[in-house]
């Protein structure tokens, strides 16, 4: 990458080089078993002509024209497509000199090519045009189209061609995949028939292969789909985040390769003839009408009739078999069934209308202990692990009966007799309609039980081993019963008076209707974190803090998903969501992105039961008053992840949080980003690597976030950050973020997400007074920039508050302040000075000799004006009404700017703001024509008070018109006469600032098009250089490093 230098020399800067590149994925191709990835980059030089690079050895070749295709001909001489139709043939390696070209004409522009043919004489282009049609020239008799192909209703943006087979393949805009009978390329033995129309993609199709005489096209709506014989799907491939531009096909294994918009790379393996049948649900044939199913293993299902009969389905024999008589259970009976790990059995729980428990061993029914824990009836059974009892033999049994009462027994199976139960502990759920647990868990080492109830409450029990009490057994064998007491020989078919010696406990936490109304479905353990799921469409991740449960954050899997049923950590570190899409039962993947099964069942408002082992995959549920059966025989993971996918949209945002030092590795730098695709993301881009690793994704987004802040503060583990984002709708959310070493994971770094709080203007609307007699404010105001206030917790103003900073679109300048340690995030002042949308904010703070502190603001808009605040008098105003009024208070005003300046002539688009040594400030800014404007300020004290007394004095002004040939997104002040600025251009420029002039030093080309943001910091390496660093986002991330001297030249003094 050669840069464009210029004057300034003494300055002592060296180039900015690329370090790090995460971009759209263009290209793929299989060199035998190593797959290329071309990404989306622009090469330039002083002149930014196209240019095409070998890679592997050689020279970049200045063409002067857009490359649509290049082929080796015989002679190691090279054939290239390249744009308005021309055809070349290249001596590459000899020196690149020009051999033959030819002009195809009367094509109009071309959007694609394909070239076929060995020698110059039988070279032939296959090209598609903006109209529609795919055009054929011969190179050597090229002065009109030899055959021309018409079907296509939109522009032709991808071809393929299989010369053994005579098919060409096209992929269009207009959402189209046509499979064509062209025979040898440029001959005349084709009919040019269209064989093949498939539409089945939602967006234009990108990239299309031939995987023998059938298409695989993939298109921007994330899809890859391989057709069949009569132009329907025969299988989708769905995992990126964003629109898929390239395809690849490795011919031996049919293996496919993709690539998108998110960065990511996907190698699908092809399934096997049998696995591309849909599996079939089967009706079983239950019995009787069925009220409840589960599956135990793979390959036997238990149904739970109506009337209270149980019976079991044996896969293998197809046939079922009685277990209980109606009479066991009732006609209000409930089910529970827990297999013993390690040994083939199953105990079973069946609770019935009238308080009954009964306790057996599926293989021995008969032989099972009957109690009447409750008066009234069983509303709910379910089975989970205790850590300390053995897997193979025992298991914890949660009921729930009337009143909110829950009991928590231990079962042991004992080989031909009766199970043996404990009765351990008796607990009291909050008040609800529906009073009764729905899932449970306990706390390993923690002494705790943890359950989810139907009001959607998590709630914290204690279970010490202090509140033990053994209870009664009671067997049953060939129709008698026999009581049998571990204390006594007294003879009671019923353990109401055992557990009355047992006190009845209470919560010692609750998170009252955490998922909703509609219920919590499971509550999984899992590295020390508790994760919740709910019918709310969401996930959380929760903590046990001090015997209290936090929530950490949540989590949104995939779009549609609005029924969470249950999580499950894989044993290769993938989390499986189960839950349901509309009427179908899904089960998702967190690694890949994708529906690893997708089962139309009708939603998920009935009894379901799902297995999954290594054997097999199997659903189980009632449906129209029979149990319908899905089985399928398990399979390897056809996806891998060979580059993760980072955003499925443009990156608006970016920010370094730190670096993160991890034993006997390389230091790894940590970034958050924000996209349009409404997430942000906390990532590690790493120079050895050269790749962004995920770390955390955040989903509290409704609307696209736009911009991000952070305010650093101690961590005693590792790097410690509040990061604050916010966008549009007018939704600001924060979070408490965590990162340390972890060298047991694939990224070297852990990273754990606290969410704080969060705050909607709209929301905000609704909780005031009198708000009939005020406009409403509108809902699509979108937040433009955020800066976090720095130095309000000082012996001046001692305050736990923390104050950000806000432009808005709707004109206005906003002032929150955040109370981490409440969750609350409070409104506290705006004004709407500017009158327009807001583009930029940032504060700053100024400290005089005698420790006096103002804290200052910087604004700007899209009339290119700047102003500046002092907000110093509202926020202490605002610390002292939060206070007495505990997080509640009238809005403030702030008072009119200090100063305002004319900038620019249009928007300002880039905003920096830096202390000099001399105790000044330079404020650099960038704007929409191009420009770039840089002004040294002075704060000084006027002879009032001092809270009215601020003023700003402008010292001196530099502009430099046309800096830049687009909008400057993009500007640091590295040091007082040192400028690095970026714009959509595509050029990166480091200015030298000196006697009132911008004086460029060096120019780089980098590769993120559309650039929305940069951010920089420095670094002192082990022999005192100074290397500075930056990081450009838009579609791509990428990060940069230039040298330059530690000390910089003296300044000279305004004039």
């Amino acid at each position: 990458m050669s840069p464009v230098v210029g004057g300034g020399g003494g300055v002592g800067v060296g180039k900015m080089e690329s370090v790090a590149l995460v971009a759209p994925v263009t290209a793929l191709e299989f060199a035998r078993d190593v797959l290329l990835a071309v990404l989306a980059v622009r090469h330039g030089g002083a002149g930014g002509g196209p240019r095409l690079v070998a890679c592997g050895g050689g020279a970049a070749r200045e063409l002067g024209a857009r490359v649509w295709e290049a082929r080796w001909a015989a002679g190691g001489r090279l054939a290239l497509a390249l744009g308005s139709g021309t055809v070349a043939l290249y001596e590459w390696w000899g020196g690149g000199r020009r051999l033959l070209q030819a002009r195809c004409g009367g094509a109009g522009a071309l959007r694609c090519a394909v070239l076929a043919g060995v020698g110059w004489a039988r070279l032939a282009l296959a090209a598609g045009t903006a109209t529609g049609a795919v055009v054929v020239w011969r190179a050597a008799a090229a002065t009109a189209p030899r055959r021309e192909l018409r079907g296509h209703r939109g522009a032709v943006l991808a071809l393929c061609y299989a010369a053994s087979r005579g098919l060409l393949a096209s992929a269009s805009e207009d959402r189209s995949v046509r499979l064509w009978a062209v025979g040898e390329l440029g001959g005349g033995d084709g009919s040019g028939a269209c064989l093949l129309v498939c539409y089945g993609h939602g967006a234009r199709v990108a990239a299309v292969v031939l995987r023998g005489p059938l298409p695989v096209s993939a298109g921007e709506d994330g899809a890859c789909l391989e057709w069949g014989d009569g132009g329907g799907v025969r299988r989708a491939r769905r995992g990126h985040r964003g629109a898929l531009r390239s395809l690849a096909l490795r011919p031996a294994g049919g293996r496919l390769a993709t690539g998108g918009d998110d960065g990511g790379v996907r190698l699908w393996q092809p399934r096997r003839a049998a696995a591309e049948t849909v599996s079939a649900v089967v009706a079983l044939g239950a019995p009787e009408r069925p009220r409840a199913v589960l599956l135990v293993g793979p390959g036997q299902v238990l149904a739970l009739g109506e009337a209270g009969g149980l019976a079991t389905f044996e896969v293998a024999r197809m046939r079922w078999a009685p277990v209980l008589h109606p009479t066991a259970g009732g006609p209000r009976a409930v089910l529970a069934a827990a297999p013993l790990h390690g040994c083939d059995e199953t105990l079973c729980a069946l609770g019935g209308g009238d308080g009954r428990l009964l306790l057996f061993a599926l293989s021995r029914p008969g032989a099972a202990a009957d109690l009447r824990p409750f008066e009234g009836p069983v509303h709910r059974l379910s089975w989970t692990p205790r850590p300390g009892l053995p897997l193979d033999t025992a298991a914890a049994l949660l009921a729930s009966g009337p009143d909110g009462e829950m009991l928590w027994l231990d079962v042991t199976h004992r080989p031909g007799q009766a199970p043996w139960v404990q009765l351990r502990g008796r607990y009291l759920l909050p008040p609800c309609k529906q009073r009764w647990h729905t899932c449970a868990a306990f706390l390993p080492q923690e002494g705790l039980l943890v359950c989810g109830d139907r009001r959607g409450s998590l709630i914290l029990f204690p279970c010490s081993s202090s509140s033990e009490c053994a209870a009664e057994s009671t067997s049953i064998d060939n129709g008698g019963t026999d009581i049998v007491e571990d204390s006594s020989n007294e003879s009671e078919p019923s353990c109401l008076l055992h557990k009355g010696a047992l006190p009845l406990q209470s919560p010692v936490s609750v998170l009252f209707g955490l998922h909703g109304k509609t219920g919590v479905t499971s509550v999984t353990i899992h590295r020390s974190y508790i994760y919740s799921t709910g019918r709310d469409g969401v996930y959380r991740q929760l903590r046990l803090q001090e015997q209290q449960l936090e929530v950490l954050q949540k989590h949104r899997p995939c779009k549609g998903l609005q029924w969470i049923e249950e999580l499950r950590f894989a044993l290769d570190g993938d989390l499986l969501v189960l839950g349901f899409h509309a009427d179908n039962f899904v089960v998702w993947s967190s690694r890949t992105g994708e529906n690893i099964h997708c089962i139309p069942c009708g939603g998920g408002h009935r009894s379901w039961s799902y297995c999954s082992s290594p054997l097999a995959e199997v659903f189980a549920f009632i449906k129209s008053g029979d149990v319908m059966l899905y089985h399928r025989a398990a399979e390897p993971c056809e996806q891998q992840v060979l580059l993760p996918s980072l955003h499925g949209r443009e990156i608006t945002c970016v920010r370094r949080l730190g670096a993160v030092q991890v034993a006997s590795r390389a230091t790894f730098n940590v970034f958050v980003t924000g996209s349009e695709d409404t997430t942000a993301c906390v990532l590690v881009l790493s120079e050895n690597s050269r790749a962004a690793v995920p770390l955390a994704r955040l989903s509290d987004h409704i609307s696209s976030v736009r911009t991000l802040a952070l305010a650093m503060g101690p961590g005693d583990e590792g790097l410690s950050a509040l990061l604050f984002s916010a966008g549009g709708r007018a939704q600001i959310e924060c979070y408490r973020l965590l990162c340390s070493g972890d060298t047991a994971s694939e990224s070297a770094v852990a990273c754990q997400v606290t969410h704080v709080a969060s705050h909607r203007l709209d929301k905000h609307w609704e909780r005031k007074k009198n708000r009939h007699k005020l406009v409403k404010m509108n809902p699509e105001t979108r937040y433009m920039s955020l800066s976090v206030v720095p130095g309000t917790s000082t012996k001046q103003l001692p305050t736990p508050w923390k104050f950000l900073a806000a432009a808005c679109s709707d004109g206005s300048v906003r002032i929150f302040g955040l109370l981490e340690a409440a969750q609350k995030l409070v409104l506290v002042a705006e004004s709407f000075h500017h009158q327009r949308c807001v583009l930029k904010v940032e504060a700053f703070l100024h400290t005089w000799a005698g420790g006096e502190r103002r804290h200052l603001l910087c604004s700007a808009a899209t009339d290119g004006s700047i102003a500046f605040w002092d907000i110093t008098g509202p926020i202490m105003d605002a610390v002292d009404a939060l206070h007495r009024a505990e997080g509640e208070m009238q809005l403030l005003a702030l008072a009119a700017p200090l100063v305002t300046i004319m900038a620019h002539s249009c928007g300002v688009n880039s905003l920096h703001i830096r202390e000099t040594p001399e105790g000044r400030y330079l404020v650099a800014s960038g704007s929409d024509d191009g420009s770039i404007h840089v002004c040294l300020l002075e704060v000084a004290l006027g002879r009032g008070e001092a809270a009215a007394g601020t003023s700003l004095q402008v010292l001196e002004r530099v502009s430099r018109p046309c800096a830049h040939a687009a909008h400057v997104t993009g500007i640091r002040v590295l040091r007082p006469d040192l400028l690095l600025s970026a714009s959509v251009d595509q050029r990166l420029t480091l200015w030298n600032q000196r006697q009132g002039k911008l004086v460029p030093l060096s120019t780089t080309f980098f590769h993120v098009p559309d650039l929305a943001e940069m951010d920089c910091w420095e670094e002192v390496e082990a022999g005192g250089e100074l290397r500075y660093y930056c990081v450009l986002c838009g579609q791509g991330l990428e990060m940069l490093c230039g040298t330059a001297s530690s000390k910089p030249p003296p300044q000279e003094g305004p004039q």
